[in-house]
């Protein structure tokens, strides 16, 4: 019986790395599209929104998260990216730093735009857009104490091992659905923020 192949995790990157990858359009571009088994019929409803994916580009860089507070109608209690519905004649990119703005105080000067991930459509009827973001630290954050529990950053490195994410499945709305999860000391981080993630992962490695 032979040995199982090791897995083999990629190096850390440096942030000029990271930001070399992450502002080569190719790469996000190149990215298959994220498509539900029931986004055709979710699709002519949804509504439009964008996220803001602010990658922090510290020696070793971090993707900052949120913890939204338990006592909001949507999404309560979960992790997510700072953002929002794209109100008429925005664009995402507009509309995720606005959010971000709203929710966690980020001075709207400071995110640099560089690309999109794949768009995805929700199982709770939002079509997303996630915006990608440098940011050059130190930051100084104020959350809306009604919308954000927490903010916290995850190690970009995290994202660049292919065995750290794993596959979950549940039943919402009467319907069996796959999910991913990455893996936290504290925070439960799935759903559309984990598949986000890992678009990023893909977009980096």
């Amino acid at each position: 019986m032979t040995d199982p192949l090791p897995v083999v995790v990629p190096p850390a990157l440096s942030a000029a790395e990271v930001e070399h990858r992450l502002t080569d359009r190719e790469r996000p571009a190149a990215l298959p599209p994220v498509v539900r088994q029931d986004a055709a019929a979710i699709a002519p409803g949804a509504r439009r929104s964008a996220v803001l994916v602010p990658v922090v580009l510290h020696d070793e860089p971090t993707v900052l998260l949120t913890l939204r507070t338990a006592t909001l109608s949507a999404h309560a209690g979960q992790v997510a990216f700072p953002g929002g519905r794209i109100e008429e004649g925005e664009t995402p990119e507009a509309a995720a730093i606005r959010e971000a703005a709203e929710e966690v105080g980020l001075d709207p000067r400071l995110p640099r735009i560089a690309g999109r991930l794949p768009e995805i459509y929700t199982g709770t009827g939002f079509h997303v857009v996630p915006v990608i973001a440098l940011l050059d630290p130190p930051l100084a954050l104020t959350p809306a104490p009604e919308e954000v529990a927490e903010v916290f950053e995850y190690p970009l490195a995290r994202l660049l091992d292919p065995a750290a994410p794993r596959r979950e499945s549940g039943v919402f709305g009467g319907r069996t659905r796959e999910y991913w999860i990455w893996p936290h000391d504290r925070h439960r981080i799935w759903g559309a923020t984990a598949t986000m993630l890992r678009s990023l992962a893909l977009a980096l490695r």
